[in-house]
């Protein structure tokens, strides 16, 4: 990779804001079962709420098949842990690692770039009664902070970056770098991480018992290998993993346009965890453990089976409509070659520092990307929607929508997204239109 290396010259980053995290309670001992049980549950409850769309998508590496065993009841006897207290901010990179990942995604002799394509920063809040996950497309350009080299630990850290893509900090620094340059991006500090590859989304899938998505136009990728008709789907398995790959098959075939497609199919497997009981059946809570942990490298801090429950329980009863999928605003470079943040990343970041819920603005349309409002109503006939139209004075909002109040961060216009209360549409793209 042609990156510009330059030793830095410049004044060191205002260090970021440090998010206040409850200190765990101490919990007596457990017997041995009672612990094995805790650990499969911790993992099955962080995939089973809403962090298992966060955490287990554009993955690799297939999951090893569950067994039943037909003495699932001994679970109901896991003792009590509670949620965590204050809030808790977590990254989950997605990597583009061939390496390990069998036929079928590229020659890993070949293809050996390590590329952190997708990268997720769930933030929960120190009340627990919202969540925003935000979604940093994999050409933006960012400046990287001195890292430690993962080649060797002990010795001169790695050079700081400027405008470099952040889908290459990976590669350059490994897990820490990426964590490092998100704090300094948005100015909060992440204590949690974690890697996954391709095939994770495929077994998460399968353990919920497949996700339904809407199509609104056909979707045809031949890169991907995924044709799906306009109407309804149940994905699972291979068919749910080419979903979330598809760039060519849907809006405007950017990666912009699969992040919201990415967020389709996360509002969507959010709903159905909340919906079907799965937190509640222990035989998919052990289907879901089993599929996070074959497809994650964890940071030191998750590893802990009574943190992850905890972290788990922060989350699971907060309303979907309180949980924001926000893709980060940014425009092209001259030449279209790369993305920047625009003025409008500030408000996402103050959203984030401050422990704000935030609102999507109406007029922040989904149509150059890849979902669309089936529920939304067209506009007369003759007229163009206004965009940033204030509501009529007693309007009622559509169900499932935040309403503007106190303390809300109503995002600006270019700052596009959905929450797991919308039902959205992916927009496919045609080979014609490719």
């Amino acid at each position: 990779m042609n990156h510009e290396l330059r030793h830095s010259s410049r004044r060191s980053a205002k260090a970021p804001s440090v998010a206040r995290h409850g200190r765990l309670k101490r919990h007596g001992t457990l017997q041995t079962l009672a612990k094995a049980a805790a650990s499969v549950v911790a993992v099955a409850l962080v995939s089973g709420s809403a962090v298992a769309a966060y955490a287990a998508w554009d993955l690799a590496g297939t999951a090893k098949p569950t067994v039943t065993l037909g003495n699932e009841a001994l679970l109901d006897g896991v003792p009590d842990v509670g949620a965590m207290e204050g809030g808790v901010n977590l990254l989950v990179i997605g990597s583009d690692s061939r390496a390990g990942q069998g036929d079928g995604f590229g020659d890993p002799d070949e293809e050996t770039a390590v590329l952190n394509d997708v990268n997720l920063l769930l933030h929960i809040s120190e009340d627990h009664s919202h969540t925003s996950v935000v979604s940093f497309p994999r050409d933006m350009l960012v400046d990287v902070p001195q890292c430690t080299d993962p080649a060797d630990p002990t010795g001169d850290p790695l050079w700081e970056l400027y405008d470099v893509k952040i889908n290459s900090v990976l590669e350059h620094g490994g897990m820490p770098c990426v964590v490092k340059t998100i704090e300094q991006l948005t100015g909060v500090s992440i204590p949690f991480a974690g890697v996954v590859q391709f095939m994770g989304a495929a077994a998460i899938s399968e353990a919920v018992g497949g996700v339904e998505v809407c199509v609104a136009e056909p979707i045809e990728d031949e890169h991907t290998d995924l044709y799906l008709e306009a109407g309804t789907h149940e994905l699972r398995g291979l068919p749910a993993l080419q979903f979330l790959r598809t760039r060519y098959g849907v809006g405007d075939g950017s990666d912009l346009g699969r992040i919201s497609n990415q967020q389709v199919f996360m509002s969507a497997l959010t709903r159905k965890v909340q919906a079907d009981g799965t937190l509640n059946d222990p035989v998919k809570l052990f289907s879901i453990a089993k599929a996070a942990l074959a497809n994650m490298q964890l940071s030191d801090s998750l590893m802990d089976p009574t943190r992850m429950v905890s972290i788990a329980k922060a989350v699971k009863d907060i309303d979907l409509a309180n949980i924001a999928f926000i893709q980060y605003p940014t425009a092209y470079t001259d030449g279209w070659a790369a993305l920047v943040p625009t003025e409008s990343a500030e408000t996402v970041n103050l959203a984030l520092q401050n422990d704000t819920p935030v609102v999507f603005d109406p007029a922040a349309g989904e149509t150059d990307f890849a979902s669309v409002d089936p529920n939304a109503p067209p506009p007369t006939e003759g007229e163009e929607p206004v965009e940033g139209e204030e509501p009529v004075e007693g309007e009622v909002p559509a169900e499932g929508t935040p309403v503007p109040t106190p303390g809300v961060e109503a995002l600006p216009s270019d700052v596009s997204g959905q929450t797991a209360a919308d039902t959205r549409c992916s927009a496919g793209r045609s080979l014609d239109d490719q």
